[in-house]
């Protein structure tokens, strides 16, 4: 009788313990909506919008994925990964390009997602197109503070775009931006003072963070060559892992037919 009563004392001390650990939607401030059936909070953070989906479980050590852009094209990944308890993180600031403003941003919401909210330490980072110049930035300023990158034909360089340095198609709209992101007129300075993940992967490899790129080799915004493979070969270089799914004849355009790569890479990596 004394051994079942100690067994059902330990057993609710377990309950209680995980019963405080568990993050539920109330710890997440902001305004609330649906996004595909799970609960979508919006809150502001130095009047940015920080877009938080809550999966129905969380996961006992509170995982998240963060968009670097274009948060809900293809959600398939996301919706997957909600549903094994990850919580889906997108943070809006738009034509900053992964410079240092959208770094400080992106230092502000982290500290608010961990220590207010009770997110886990390292999150996984998605960077879709120029979303990867956010994710790659950020990871390579705070290397211990990310799990792994998942990049869907991301920007790995500005000077392959916008700039069009290389065989990519130029945007002038966007350099204009770029440039006055940076406070610059002289495009040739700029070229080698922005930010551009292939230029910053030393503290990623040193930190043992897997990537994985999804990009199609008929890519004339964002060239493959220029962009995820330049960042491979260096990555590879430097004694990182990373591997690459290549879509044969596939131009700018995101996601797989079967997001399973995507999402098992991420649940993998991404506790």
């Amino acid at each position: 009788m004394q051994t079942l009563r100690l067994s059902n004392i330990l057993t609710l001390i377990l309950l209680l313990i995980a019963a405080e650990h568990t993050l539920t939607a109330a710890e997440i401030p902001g305004e609330r909506s649906t996004w595909n059936g799970f609960v979508r909070s919006d809150f502001q953070v130095n009047d940015h919008t920080v877009t938080v989906i809550i999966p129905r479980q969380p996961a006992a050590d509170h995982p998240w994925v963060w968009h670097g852009e274009f948060f809900g094209h293809k959600p398939v990944p996301d919706v997957a990964l909600l549903g094994r308890g990850f919580h889906i993180v997108y943070t809006r600031c738009s034509d900053l390009f992964g410079a240092p403003a959208a770094i400080s941003h992106w230092n502000t919401v982290y500290r608010k997602l961990t220590e207010e909210c009770g997110l886990g330490p390292r999150p996984a980072l998605v960077g879709t197109s120029r979303g990867g110049l956010y994710c790659y930035n950020w990871a390579a300023a705070n290397p211990q503070k990310v799990s792994c990158i998942f990049g869907d034909a991301p920007v790995c360089d500005l000077r392959s775009w916008p700039l069009g340095q290389g065989t990519g198609k130029r945007s002038d709209a966007e350099v204009q931006k770029l440039l006055a992101v940076y406070r610059m007129t002289d495009e040739q300075t700029l070229a080698k003072k922005a930010l551009s993940p292939v230029d910053q992967l030393q503290p990623l490899a040193a930190a043992g963070i897997p990537l994985l790129h999804v990009s199609g080799d008929a890519d004339d915004i964002v060239p493959i060559q220029e962009n995820t493979l330049l960042l491979q070969q260096r990555y590879r270089a430097l004694g990182g892992k990373m591997e690459v799914i290549i879509k044969p004849g596939v131009a700018h355009t995101h996601g797989l037919d079967d997001s399973t790569p995507i999402v098992e890479f991420i649940d993998q990596h991404g506790h």
